[in-house]
């Protein structure tokens, strides 16, 4: 599995499926969850809708991942993941590795071979940019290793400013190969 980091706007990644960064009602909301509905279409608030009514009427879990189609995007999925939210006291990081192992699950099982993520918990949730770049790459690592048939052979980190990108170098460059 290859890992690329990337400085730019998720919705416009020519991958298969993009990540988002939702909150658990799956209503849409602000940063990457705002910019992924407002791109989709109005369709995909009503797909999120859907989801709630039949499959998760109390939302969707912390850690847990669903998709949906991705409509006006250029990604042919959506798949929405829950990250902790420090200052609601989710402090744990196997929630947040959680949010990126149970992704590419669901990517692996729609089909998609590459897939977007950005830094999940990064924004408004509040966790070091760091700890979720730590996190997250030994997440998608350990998912390679493990699961190295699962047809996943792109994953891309789409990282919105540069010091979030120069944080994501810096701890790829000092992990072990």
């Amino acid at each position: 599995m290859r890992i690329e980091l990337v400085q730019g706007d998720i919705t416009t990644r020519p991958v298969d499926a993009i990540v988002n960064a939702a909150n658990s009602s799956l209503l849409g909301g602000g940063g990457v969850d705002g910019a992924i509905h407002r791109a989709a279409g109005p369709e995909l608030l009503e797909a999120c809708r859907e989801l709630r009514r039949t499959e998760l009427p109390g939302g969707l879990p912390v850690g847990a991942a669903v998709a949906t189609p991705g409509f006006r995007l250029p990604a042919r999925w959506v798949i929405h993941t829950v990250g902790p939210n420090r200052h609601a006291g989710e402090t744990d990081p196997a929630l947040l590795a959680s949010c990126f192992r149970e992704s590419l699950g669901v990517a692996a099982g729609l089909g998609a071979s590459s897939v977007a993520f950005p830094a999940v918990s990064a924004g408004v949730y509040g966790w070091d940019a760091r700890e979720v770049a730590e996190t997250a790459l030994d997440a998608v690592a350990s998912f390679g290793a493990t699961r190295p048939d699962s047809g996943v052979e792109v994953v891309e980190f789409v990282l919105f400013s540069e010091r979030l990108l120069e944080v994501f170098r810096e701890v790829r460059g000092s992990l072990p190969e």
